[in-house]
C-alpha cells in the first residue's frame, strides 16, 4: 500500500510544530515571564562587609523572595572594581550573572585606565542606582561651622588644608578635589584604607577634614567630638537632613558621592533587563529595605535603565576633565 501524501503532509507539520514548541520551551529562561529558572549571580567588586557587598545581598534577598530563586551574591574584589566588571563582560547574556556595580566603574573609563572591555559595548544599565551621600566633616575643635569658613581657612593656608580619604581615586578623593577647583583653594588628599581610618585621623587632629561617607562618623558626631558642615549632593539627604548642601552654601558644582546600581552583560533580552529593572525597584522602594540602606548610609533613586546609563555617562563626563587638570594618576 502506497503512503498517502496528504496524509504524510500532515504527519511533517504536526512533527514540525512539536520541535518547534521544544525549541520554545528550551528558550523560555530567556523571557521575562518565565525568568529566573534557576539561582542567579549577582557579583560584588568589593569584598565581604562594605556598603556595596551588604546592599548587593539586601537587594538580593528581596530579589530572590520576589522571584522564589536563589540570588547569590558572589565577591570578586580587585584591581579597583575591574575584575569583577570583566567577569561581568565575560558572562553569557541570558540575565543570570549580574552586577552591583560601583562608582569606580566609570571614574575609571574617565582616567581612561586600560580596561578588556568597553563600558559602553560590553554592558547594559539595568538601574535602579543606590547613592552613598558624602559630607564635609571637622574636628568638634576647629571653627569652621559652614562652607564659606572652611574657604576662608583653606585659602589663608599656604601649604593647603588636608582632607582624609578612603582612597586614590574613590568618589569622596574626587569631590574633594571639586571643592576645592571650584571654591579655588589649596588641598591635599591624604589617602587611607576606609573610612574608619579616616576618621580616626580627624579625630586626633592630624587632618583638617574629611569628605567621605558619614555613617562610621555617627556616633563621633553624636557625642559632639566631629562637626557636620555640608553633604555634597543636589539637595538634603535623608541619611542625614540636618547636614545642608553645598549649593544652599553658594557652590552648587559641588555634587559628587559613592555609588551602586544594577548592570548586566550586553545581549542580555531587553525584556529580562526591563523586569529586573521593575522589581528591583520595587524591592529597593520597600519602606523596610529604605530604612536598612540608610543606616548604611545609601539612599535609594528609583529610575528606568536609559536614566541609569545617561547617569553613568554623566559621571564619566564629570570626572574626566577634573582628572586630567588634577594630575591624577589611578592605577
Amino acid at each position: 500500500m502506497k503512503p498517502d501524501p496528504q496524509r504524510r503532509h500532515v504527519l511533517k507539520v504536526a512533527c514540525n510544530a512539536l520541535v518547534f514548541a521544544a525549541a520554545g520551551t528550551m528558550l523560555t529562561p530567556l523571557h521575562a515571564e518565565d525568568y529566573p529558572l534557576r539561582p542567579v549571580r549577582l557579583i560584588s567588586p568589593y569584598g565581604p562587609g562594605g556598603s556595596n557587598d551588604i546592599s548587593a545581598r539586601l537587594l538580593g534577598e528581596g530579589l530572590s523572595r520576589k522571584y522564589k530563586q536563589q540570588f547569590v551574591v558572589e565577591n570578586k574584589p580587585g584591581a579597583g572594581t575591574r575584575v569583577a566588571n570583566e567577569q561581568l563582560a565575560r558572562a553569557t547574556p541570558d540575565g543570570y550573572t549580574l552586577l552591583w556595580v560601583a562608582a569606580p566603574f566609570a571614574i575609571n573609563a574617565a582616567a581612561g585606565l586600560s580596561q578588556h572591555y568597553d563600558i559602553h559595548k560590553d554592558f547594559v544599565a539595568v538601574g535602579p542606582r543606590v547613592l552613598g551621600p558624602v559630607f564635609l566633616i571637622v574636628n568638634a575643635d576647629s571653627p569652621v561651622r559652614t562652607v564659606a569658613d572652611f574657604v576662608r581657612m583653606a585659602r589663608e593656608k599656604k601649604d593647603g588644608v588636608t582632607f582624609a580619604s578612603p582612597g586614590v581615586g574613590s568618589g569622596p578623593h574626587l569631590t574633594a578635589e571639586l571643592f576645592a577647583a571650584q571654591a579655588k583653594f589649596k588641598g591635599l588628599n591624604v589617602h587611607y584604607r576606609g573610612d574608619s581610618t579616616a576618621y580616626t585621623e580627624l579625630l586626633a587632629g592630624r587632618v583638617d577634614a574629611t569628605l567621605t561617607a558619614i555613617t562610621t562618623a555617627l556616633p563621633f558626631i553624636k557625642a559632639g567630638k566631629l562637626r557636620v558642615i555640608a553633604v555634597s549632593a543636589e539637595q538634603r539627604t535623608l541619611v542625614y537632613p540636618d547636614a545642608p548642601t553645598f549649593g544652599e552654601q553658594g557652590f552648587p558644582g559641588v555634587v559628587g558621592y559613592g555609588w551602586f546600581g544594577l548592570m548586566a552583560p550586553a545581549g542580555t533580552p531587553a525584556a529580562v533587563v526591563q523586569q529586573l529593572n521593575r522589581d528591583a525597584n520595587a524591592v529597593l522602594a520597600d519602606a523596610q529595605m529604605r530604612s536598612k540602606l540608610l543606616g548604611l548610609g545609601l539612599q535609594a533613586e528609583a529610575g528606568d535603565s536609559a536614566s541609569f546609563a545617561r547617569f553613568i555617562d554623566a559621571e564619566v563626563a564629570k570626572w574626566g576633565p577634573l582628572i586630567r587638570s588634577a594630575g591624577i594618576k589611578l592605577e
